[in-house]
């Protein structure tokens, strides 16, 4: 029989190759390839005839009967290199370009899409989408209504990069990617070196109803290291992964900023350490967690539940429901954490993945507090989901606003309520790293983020890392090795008793969240600062009974 070390081990392998493909932007697989004429039309940009497209369309759905529309002209580009040691295992691009259109059409949604950038193609998808939406009406429970949103008859917005990696030559990024790998090399037991470079552009024209008219362009990038050493006689091996260098919206210039090579070796070395690293004890410790790895643990145990649609019980795929849930009991009353714990919803943190001008409802997002204060305080939503929460908007004084979350993955999917960036503010006094373990006087402090695992309401999770280190006394102690750490999720928050500061503020992130069905991969940012936890329960995960 499988022991539990074996069947984590393969299991693991497993799942994360599933979870890779089944949220592996639907644009590298499903979104057909950009023809040469499309390629060219869309090139001539709004003033040469994208605009008047997108009128073609909206006034073909207001004919099909469409109280409001939208439609969004928009090209996907995707590029990645993969090296092993000194071999290149793939490089691959990807371009489609097509043209979504959505309606309203009494009170329910239709949509169509079309790869050919024509009048009649878009016209087509229009008139199509309409029929969609009325076939729709016999399951109708609720009529669809928006949040009010103010129109941007000529916006324009870029994201945050100065070199686009799409001008740089696949020659420049292989070559770091094999001296990254050779560097990797010369520390001692390393036998293995993965690396890879995965690059996204989006270039999104949009138009509604109301009188909006978008364009913007942004560039994501993700370099990624994992580097494993072996023991003499292979008893053991173990990864470090190159967890620190977050996935980010900017381009080139930050790749290259990262310095692969440079950090290299110490990966290398660090994955050697592991392998004579001493196995955890279990019990119940002090954590301190590098931003590195909290960001995973927000993403999971806040990002996720605080999803409205997904505590509203509309949303189940990947990984359930919430437990925050009904908002009714909820909003004002659920105390997630102490009063230091404020966590915020945005889509304006320069260089952050989920960051953008304007969502796919046309709305310039806002930043809000999703916790303030330890309570819960708000939900992410979009035009469709704010006026559900009127009454909570009311008794706070507040307006009944959509906060942006709409995304669409490709020009040839719906969308619908994604996460934006969701971060743990800074605590009042700039504590650092080092200030937290000082204070700490046994405990373990973990950097990187590893496996993980949480249950259909997101009630009680597990999260590895990539590096465990015994504090005592205040100081590290050695390093550790087989570490995970369990939560039940309001109990781990309501253990967080000490913040690092603004100076030690850091993005974290996931290249391909998934969600939806048919799923959809969106990319996002966690910000956060070292974090204290007291008492939490830890497990060996080497142990074999």
């Amino acid at each position: 029989m499988t022991d539990r070390r074996e069947f984590l081990k393969h299991a693991g392998s497993a799942g994360a190759a599933m979870a890779l493909l089944s949220t592996f932007p639907r644009g590298l697989h499903a979104a057909p390839a950009a023809t040469p004429q499309n390629l060219d039309r869309f090139l001539s940009g709004m003033n040469g005839g994208n605009k008047e497209l997108m009128m073609d369309a909206l006034n073909a759905a207001k004919l099909a009967g469409a109280s409001w529309a939208d439609v969004r002209i928009a090209r996907f580009r995707q590029n990645f290199v993969v090296t092993r040691e000194q071999q290149i295992i793939n490089v691959v691009d990807t371009d489609t370009i097509g043209c979504g259109v959505r309606v309203l059409v009494d009170g329910c949604w239709g949509f169509a899409a079309t790869r050919n950038l024509t009048r009649d193609a878009v016209t087509a998808a229009a008139r199509e989408a309409a029929a969609i939406a009325k076939a729709n009406r016999v399951a109708r429970d609720r009529a669809v209504e928006l949040a009010p949103a103010p129109a941007f008859p000529n916006a324009k917005w870029q994201g945050a990069y100065s070199v686009d990696p799409f001008d740089v030559t696949v020659e420049e990024k292989v070559d770091l990617l094999l001296k990254t790998n050779a560097e990797a090399l010369k520390a001692g037991k390393v036998k293995f070196v993965s690396s890879v470079l995965f690059f996204v552009k989006q270039d999104r024209q949009y138009a509604n109803t109301d009188g909006s008219v978008i364009e913007q362009n942004f560039v994501r990038s993700w370099p990624q290291v994992a580097v494993t050493a072996v023991a003499d006689d292979r008893s053991d091996f173990q990864t470090r992964q190159s967890a620190e260098v977050a996935p980010m919206g900017r381009g080139w210039e930050y790749v290259k900023g990262s310095d692969l090579m440079g950090r290299a070796r110490q990966w290398g070395e660090e994955a050697a350490q592991k392998l004579t690293a001493k196995s955890v004890d279990v019990g119940r410790y002090d954590l301190v967690l590098h931003p590195s790895n909290i960001w995973l643990t927000i993403h999971e145990s806040i990002g996720h539940p605080l999803e409205l649609d997904r505590a509203l019980g509309y949303e189940a795929n990947y990984a359930g429901t919430s437990f925050v849930a009904p908002p009714e009991d909820k909003l004002g009353k659920l105390r997630y954490g102490p009063a230091i714990m404020n966590i915020q919803g945005d889509r304006s943190q320069e260089g952050a993945l989920s960051t953008i001008g304007y969502d796919d409802d046309g709305v310039q997002p806002d930043d809000f507090l999703i916790i303030k204060e330890g309570m819960v305080n708000d939900y992410q939503t979009t035009r469709e989901q704010a006026p559900w929460l009127k009454w909570w908007y009311d008794k706070q004084g507040r307006p009944t606003r959509s906060h942006g979350c709409a995304y669409a993955d490709s020009w040839s999917s719906v969308a619908f309520q994604r996460m934006p960036n969701v971060s743990l503010l800074p605590g009042k006094e700039d504590k650092t790293w080092e200030d937290l373990i000082a204070a700490t006087d046994k405990g373990i402090a973990i950097i990187g983020d590893g496996s993980f695992s949480i249950d259909q309401q997101r009630y009680n999770a597990q999260f590895g890392g990539q590096l465990f280190y015994e504090i005592k006394g205040g100081k590290l102690a050695g390093m550790l090795k087989d570490v995970a750490y369990q939560i039940r999720t309001p109990d781990f928050w309501n253990s967080l008793d000490m913040l690092g500061g603004k100076s030690s503020y850091q993005l974290g992130g996931s290249f391909f969240d998934g969600k939806g069905q048919p799923g959809q991969s969106n990319a996002v940012s966690h910000g956060a600062v070292p974090a204290r936890f007291r008492n939490v329960n830890i497990i060996n995960t080497g142990r074999k009974n």
